[in-house]
């Protein structure tokens, strides 16, 4: 099952609680952990988080040195514990924008997760859909080699990955926008989307949970008859006690 999350909120969140705006990317980047912890137990083997559009570079400068240095903190203190769980992190999007030594953080967390097998955890960073669509239909176009399994590849080298990942099943977005605002449209054609109003921040494991028991309760139909979904998928939605690594790796 593949699960992407829109993070939403962690701007308001701060405002809120009369908090500058970077206290919530903080506290957004501390709610990220149980969640990356309690997606295996989910049924979940793919989960990909929205942490910085191509749009955002908009932002205020100061901001935006903010973020790119939170997410250069969270590479550093997570990686460890992504080798130790079994899960492979990977950051997709463009890299041409971010400093060299992000970009070296980023090579040396990838590389060491590498061999994750529990959770393919993917981070979208100065990411957007229609750009990675574009420059995949170019990368087509140039090898005159057009189809939808060329594309698919094309479409994951467009972001740093060397294989595409699988299409979304559930999309998540929180703090009450009901918009995809750029994020995996290609991927998303036929995903299941729940909007909520809680604020990235206060998203827990329950909130997940929740949100993945209301996928299972939906019939997905492709275009064409309902599909029921399978058993599996409600066995996965209990949140259970947090398993060993070998008994992740039996799954």
């Amino acid at each position: 099952m593949h699960t992407a999350i829109i993070m939403d909120g962690n701007g308001r969140w701060a405002q809120a609680r009369g908090l500058p705006r970077i206290a919530g990317h903080r506290a957004g980047a501390e709610a990220l952990r149980p969640i990356v912890e309690a997606a295996p137990n989910l049924g979940i083997r793919c989960l990909t988080v929205y942490a910085f559009s191509s749009d955002n570079w908009q932002r205020p400068g100061p901001e935006v040195s903010a973020l790119m240095q939170l997410l250069r903190a969270y590479l550093n203190s997570e990686t460890s514990k992504c080798v130790a769980d079994g899960v492979r992190l990977s950051i997709i999007g463009r890299r041409d924008r971010l400093s060299p030594s992000l970009c070296l953080a980023i090579a040396q967390a990838e590389a060491a997760t590498a061999s994750g097998r529990v959770l393919h955890f993917r981070i979208a960073v100065d990411y957007s859909s229609r750009d990675s669509i574009m420059r995949a239909a170019q990368g087509c176009a140039q090898t005159g080699e057009i189809s939808s399994q060329r594309f698919a590849h094309a479409l994951g080298a467009a972001v740093h990955e060397a294989a595409p990942a699988p299409n979304v099943d559930l999309l998540i977005r929180t703090g009450g926008e009901q918009r995809l605002s750029d994020f995996l449209l290609w991927e998303c054609a036929y995903a299941e989307l729940v909007f909520l109003k809680i604020m990235w921040p206060d998203f827990k494991p329950s909130d997940l949970e929740a949100a993945v028991n209301e996928f299972c309760r939906r019939e997905r139909r492709f275009g064409g008859l309902p599909e029921t979904i399978t058993a599996s998928c409600v066995a996965h939605t209990a949140l259970k006690p947090r398993m060993s690594l070998a008994e992740k790796m039996s799954f």
